[in-house]
């Protein structure tokens, strides 16, 4: 099953952004390519591109303590599993303690160091880093796969309080919803959403072998899919068939 991901609000698509980078980040440090490591290295950089807007971290400090109050209003319930409920507790104290004690943005540390400065100046042109441009980023590139490893896990190692905080609220965000099977007729489908809840994200879960593409649009009111086929000449039209797939709202 193929998932698409549809955020309802500007804070919902930063958080879904970074963990789209720092899942990249994660898979290409531990191989040894220096290719690999140059994506890495240009990932980081994009990471705190997208975490420099002033208030990522006051939003992300609002939503775990937001979260915290939620979680701890469980607190006496009989259905609710007591150890899984303190183990949550903490992940998100401890995810809070780590941000709020980081000075400045994402990756402030990386800023300090001119090599690292003159390398992410440089991957902004195209070609920019070629040997004769920067030859002391090309002898990086040469160094054993260990040590580049080694470099990128304690430069990523600045973005750690920011990783683990966006996992997290992501995770518990999605654990929220239900999934529910619904149809699309002749390609369209559309739901009004119940009065009195916010909704943040749209989960939807389509079978890839009916090569359909979904265009999501919605507010706090409605949401609405449009279903599409390449046509034969390569274009995107509306499927005309009742399709039927996975949604989930979560709030």
């Amino acid at each position: 099953m193929i998932l698409y991901e549809y955020p309802f609000n500007e804070r919902l698509r930063t958080y879904l952004r970074l963990e789209h980078l720092l899942r990249r980040l994660a898979e290409l440090i531990p191989r040894s390519h220096p290719l690999d490591h140059h994506y890495a290295l240009a990932t980081i950089f994009e990471v705190m591109d997208v975490a420099a807007r002033a208030d990522l971290k006051t939003d992300l400090l609002k939503d775990l303590d937001k979260q915290r109050a939620v979680f701890e209003g469980y607190r006496g319930i009989p259905s609710i599993a007591e150890d899984a409920l303190e183990s949550v507790l903490g992940q998100l104290q401890h995810c809070f303690a780590m941000l709020n004690g980081q000075s400045g943005k994402a990756g402030q540390a990386l800023l300090d160091s001119d090599w690292l400065a003159s390398v992410r100046t440089r991957m902004g042109i195209p070609g920019g880093t070629c040997s004769f441009d920067l030859p002391a980023y090309h002898a990086w590139q040469h160094q054993s796969a260990e040590r580049r490893q080694h470099d990128l896990q304690i430069w990523a190692g600045t973005l750690a309080p920011l990783a683990d905080s966006v996992y997290l609220l992501l995770h518990l965000l999605r654990d929220s919803g239900t999934a529910q099977k619904v149809a699309a007729e002749r390609g369209q489908f559309q739901q009004n959403l119940p009065a009195g809840r916010t909704f943040q994200l749209l989960r939807l879960r389509m079978d890839p072998s009916l090569r359909l593409i979904p265009e999501i649009s919605g507010n706090r009111l409605i949401v609405s899919v449009r279903l599409l086929q390449h046509d034969g000449d390569g274009k995107l039209v509306t499927s005309t068939q009742d399709t039927a797939f996975e949604l989930t709202l979560c709030a």
